[in-house]
């Protein structure tokens, strides 16, 4: 791990620290982003040594809120996010903190952080999840046809191709599935599969469970 692979941004964000201590802290920051994937539970534990050694750092709280989300650390991601937020005064982990409050089984909470926070100053990738967030809120209440209806929008369009879309296409299929709309879901999961050029979603296999 070398400091120097580190975010030009977050390098700058630890200047504040003395030199050697900098460098240990972006080794450990470093080594958290590697891990956060395959082993988020190794991942958190570089990111809270970080923490343990610069806790006003702004970059080192995000290692350790992302971390936390991604080990099912639940609570702990809403405390550090929330300091993220405060401290950086940006919403651009909000959809995570929204996704938190659903994971503690607080999917009212989960839908106040969507209403309360302004999505035409957000990056169109963290509204599209936000909104993917809050339309799981609305199901996990029961609400289902709400659900559904909260997902459409002129960014709902299968020609579309933007980074964002197959997920977007995914969630609305989820949607239709659960209202029991299976013959819609089939089509919006198979638009999803052709928007998945990554293959990062089941979209393809969940077409073919609704039609089997």
């Amino acid at each position: 791990m070398s400091f120097s692979d580190l975010d030009i941004e977050a390098r700058r964000e630890l200047r504040s620290l003395p030199k050697d201590l900098a460098e240990r802290v972006g080794r450990h920051l470093v080594a958290a982003g590697m891990l956060l994937d395959e082993d988020p539970e190794a991942a958190l534990a570089h990111a809270r040594y970080a923490k343990a050694k610069a806790s006003r750092i702004a970059v080192v709280r995000e290692a350790v809120g992302l971390a936390a989300y991604h080990a099912g650390e639940w609570a702990e991601a809403l405390s550090e996010l929330r300091a993220v937020r405060r401290m950086t005064r940006t919403d651009i982990h909000v959809a995570v903190i929204a996704d938190a409050e659903r994971a503690l089984g607080r999917p009212e909470r989960a839908l106040d952080v969507a209403k309360e926070t302004d999505t035409s100053a957000l990056p169109k990738e963290i509204e599209v999840e936000l909104r993917i967030v809050a339309a799981g809120a609305r199901r996990d209440l029961g609400q289902l046809d709400a659900a559904v209806v909260s997902l459409q929008g002129t960014d709902l369009d299968p020609r579309r191709r933007e980074p964002w879309s197959h997920r977007l296409f995914y969630a609305y299929a989820d949607n239709l599935a659960a209202a029991g709309r299976t013959e819609e879901a089939v089509r919006w999961f198979l638009h999803a599969a052709e928007a998945d050029l990554e293959e990062e979603t089941d979209a393809a296999e969940r077409a073919a469970e609704l039609t089997s």
